[in-house]
């Protein structure tokens, strides 16, 4: 005669804390490696001693490299193309707000060029990123 009793039944249940653990080393190592991963323009930027300004929404940020070369959101652009591709983009944007990166060594009337064509477009919110000198 067998005998069967409740404490002699298989469980099979899955140990929990192991995979709890590995995801939780996972999900460090990939919040430290991720703001490595995100690759921009190189700009020297230049310094100032005001604090930094606040946005309601993702502004479309130009950059200008020592080169003169100009990038929408880590997009290069030709000079021709850049005030129709503006205009697209900001067609049914209901804040017109644009962050200006140039680099310190970029001639300043050819920021202000950029900065005259922006207002031409509507653009009606302009800023102008710096470095802290603190």
């Amino acid at each position: 005669m067998e005998n069967h009793s409740n404490n002699s039944k298989l469980m099979s249940n899955i140990n929990v804390t192991p995979l709890v653990d590995v995801m939780l080393v996972l999900l460090i190592i990939f919040m430290v490696t991720s703001p490595m991963m995100i690759q921009s323009i190189d700009v020297n930027l230049p310094e100032t001693k005001t604090a930094v300004a606040k946005t309601s929404e993702d502004p479309v940020t130009l950059t200008v490299d020592k080169n003169g070369i100009i990038y929408i959101d880590d997009k290069k652009l030709e000079k021709s193309n850049i005030k129709s591709f503006l205009e697209n983009l900001f067609k049914y944007r209901k804040n017109k707000e644009v962050i200006v990166r140039a680099d310190k060594s970029v001639p300043y009337g050819n920021v202000v060029e950029l900065l005259d064509m922006l207002r031409e477009i509507g653009i009606t919110k302009i800023g102008m990123v710096t470095r802290s000198k603190d």
